[in-house]
């Protein structure tokens, strides 16, 4: 118990470079001001909006996979860039670790247990997706969430794939941004397994500031519970799994299903 509430630090000889510290400091700024750090800026311009309209958090609705564009063929093409898009910033991450000698072995991601990463991430997605489902509900009867629509797009014949490569290409972003490259990266400051922990935590309930506080809560506690497990066991392609699970669950069954069940 001791080593999931207080893990000992990883990384015993911490950068104590000034030159380089501050080479890593600027990459961190970098990536994060290009890729999820200004989407949690843009999150909070969005639920700042929100808080400003005449009508309650939850009788607001936000949509997460919109159309793009009116004709069918270019809007596929916009979903797929927006997915290549996703891939890149993800890419992004594990690639300046690879150059810093931090190898896809390190973190998780070889191809050495495709077994075990999908039973974990099952497992993981189940553990997430039934209480985070309830809670989701809960906030919006409070009134501190927005409803939330996770697909907007027209009943076409590239709508279920598309939403299939979008779940895929968030989970790869996420984990491997928020997960893989930002705690690697605050270990080599020198910071705890509990602080780079939280920090991650709270970035992954920035970018989610949109669909309201209960997004926010909910996506750090997400963030803590992903994140201790890949402290736990290293194994990035299983939170990868658990979260495209959880996607494609939310994007395709809203899908399929909104127009079939009522209120939902």
């Amino acid at each position: 118990m001791r080593g999931w509430i207080a893990p000992a630090r990883v990384i015993d000889d911490p950068i104590t470079d000034p030159a380089e510290r501050r080479g890593y400091t600027w990459e961190l700024l970098i990536v994060f001001s290009a890729t999820l750090g200004l989407s949690g800026l843009r999150s909070l311009i969005s639920l700042l909006n929100a808080l400003l309209q005449p009508k309650p958090l939850n009788q607001q609705s936000v949509a997460l996979n919109v159309q793009q564009a009116t004709v069918s063929l270019l809007d596929l093409l916009a979903q797929l860039a927006g997915v290549l898009q996703l891939l890149a910033w993800g890419a992004l991450g594990a690639y300046l670790l690879w150059r810093a000698g931090i190898g896809p072995r390190l973190v998780g991601l070889d191809r050495t247990r495709p077994g075990r990463d999908l039973l974990a991430g099952c497992g993981l997605a189940a553990l997430i997706g039934i209480p985070g489902l309830g809670f989701y509900f809960l906030t919006r009867a409070i009134g501190i969430n927005l409803n939330v629509v996770p697909s907007a797009l027209g009943d076409t014949w590239w709508r279920v794939p598309v939403l299939i490569l979008s779940a895929f290409g968030n989970a790869w972003a996420e984990e491997s941004l928020v997960v893989g490259y930002l705690i690697t990266r605050l270990r080599r400051f020198g910071w705890g397994e509990n602080a780079s922990l939280v920090t991650a935590a709270v970035l992954r309930g920035s970018y989610h500031l949109y669909q309201g506080f209960g997004g926010f809560l909910g996506n750090i506690v997400l963030g803590l519970v992903f994140g201790r497990v890949w402290q736990r066991f290293n194994r990035l392609w299983a939170l990868v799994v658990a979260h495209t699970i959880l996607d494609i669950v939310s994007f395709v069954g809203y899908a399929l299903l909104h127009s079939v069940i009522p209120g939902l």
